[in-house]
């Protein structure tokens, strides 16, 4: 059954400090309108600017995800997409009075706690699925990244990291659908290695790190405590207070699943595909990804998007119909010349798939028009509304006592001739759930995969025989 996009009840505020810029900053999460999807707006600026969550917007991956548009940069993205594609929400503007997302305590809980909390509005526009039709593989070999998607019903991930390190070795995470994200991946922490505090801190980087931030992980057994202290001057934290006992994490933090690195990883993945700009159906399977591999596939992603739109649509013509002619015409008062559906070949909750083959022997074809055979136009609707007939009739005990009346037809587009020899598959799909013998359906006719005909049509299934 089609889902409904959906945004938030109200808007919410965070207040917290950038990773990389040390700056304090106020998120506020504001409910959108439909199609919106996600978008920034740096409310601390002349003109208030807008920057798109946008794969194409992507100038740097260095330690974050960095958005710009006209020189105005969104910085450390990835954990609030995370959570706002985590929990569903379709679509929201994220306010900001500075240039960076606060890092919190390095993993998206505090904005999903947040979201939680302002409740969720469902829209009536239609979720758009990107609904994958074909294996993706990409890698940068180089860097050792590998990424493959793989048709799926549901968003999968799995994830695997290699660091050579004695602390992590190689880890795995999966999730079988997004309802895992908030309990399985949103509680999890970003991480680094003790050895790259050094350089992060003197390039001017994690000016907001903390040790409550992030997880630091810790390779070898004998660090002097001169180091750390040195290490937490560089980072502005004199007073920090830092102990290591051996290989591990620094302050011996208790890691919330063995694998919290990996899952970590895997929530970057979800917060840099959102980039994509729409919701996915895929098995994502990534090794040692990074946000560099997270949104350059992305842009891969949504290249697969502009092609499947474009490409034509497919049918498998070859499998055993689910109604033939004379099922069909048990349930269908239609008779020859008017019966205008040869077959059935799929029906789902809400939609229907059925097929007429035009031959020259029609008789519509002496007048209309001779020496020039056209399908008229109204008989391509009527053949649509007949598959919608079918339908709604298959959802009754003793159809033949129904019949099918049309109500209102709108937005009918003719897109390409239909001539004899050509074969029309015919895709209806519900626009609302049917009420009182009510039927709104959206169908298009594709001949050779690309689409012909389409209109919106009401019918009233009405039991009218004995």
């Amino acid at each position: 059954m089609a889902e409904n996009q959906r945004t938030l009840k109200e808007s919410v505020k965070i207040v917290g400090v950038g990773l990389h810029t040390g700056e304090k900053v106020t998120v506020e999460i504001c409910p959108a309108p439909e199609n919106h999807g996600y978008k920034f707006q740096r409310v601390d600026l002349e003109g208030e600017p807008i920057v798109e969550a946008d794969a194409d917007l992507v100038v740097s991956t260095e330690r974050g995800t960095t958005l710009e548009k006209k020189g105005v940069k969104i910085y450390t993205t990835e954990h609030v997409l995370a959570a706002l594609y985590g929990m569903q929400v379709d679509n929201a503007l994220i306010k900001l009075t500075g240039p960076e997302i606060p890092i919190m305590d390095g993993s998206s809980m505090s904005f999903v706690t947040a979201i939680e909390q302002a409740g969720y509005e469902e829209q009536s526009a239609v979720r758009e699925y990107f609904e994958l039709d074909e294996n993706i593989p990409w890698e940068d070999t180089e860097k050792g990244i590998e990424f493959l998607a793989v048709p799926d019903k549901e968003y999968r991930l799995t994830v695997m990291v290699d660091y050579n390190s004695p602390v992590l070795g190689t880890q795995h995470a999966t999730i079988y659908k997004i309802d895992e994200f908030k309990d399985q991946i949103a509680p999890c922490k970003t991480f680094v290695f003790l050895r790259e505090l050094e350089y992060l801190a003197t390039n001017g980087l994690i000016k907001g790190g903390d040790v409550d931030n992030a997880i630091v992980l810790v390779e070898r057994e004998n660090v002097e405590q001169e180091e750390l202290d040195r290490l937490a001057k560089l980072l502005g934290k004199e007073d920090l207070k830092v102990e290591i006992k051996g290989i591990g994490t620094l302050n011996n933090y208790q890691m919330k699943f063995q694998n919290e690195p990996a899952r970590h990883k895997l929530l970057d993945i979800v917060g840099d595909l959102a980039l994509v700009g729409k919701p996915i159906k895929a098995h994502i399977l990534a090794a040692r990804p990074g946000h560099s591999g997270n949104t350059r596939f992305a842009k891969v992603l949504k290249e697969q998007i502009k092609k499947q739109k474009n490409a034509p649509r497919k049918f498998d013509l070859e499998k055993e119909p689910l109604y033939d002619i004379n099922d069909i015409e048990k349930m269908l008062p239609h008779r020859y010349p008017f019966l205008l559906v040869d077959k059935v070949m799929e029906i789902t909750d809400d939609s229907i798939v059925g097929v007429k083959n035009i031959t020259m022997n029609e008789p519509q074809f002496t007048g209309h028009f001779p020496g020039n055979p056209v399908f008229p136009g109204v008989l391509q609707i009527e053949a649509m509304a007949q598959c919608g007939g079918i339908f709604s009739l298959s959802k009754v005990e003793d159809p033949h006592l129904y019949s099918t009346y049309f109500m209102k037809i709108d937005n009918v587009k003719f897109k390409q001739k239909i001539l004899p020899g050509d074969t029309v598959v015919f895709e209806l799909t519900l626009l609302s759930p049917m009420r009182r013998g009510l039927v709104n359906m959206g169908g298009k006719g594709y001949v050779n995969g690309k689409l012909a005909v389409e209109a919106e049509m009401l019918a009233q299934v009405v039991k009218d025989k004995e």
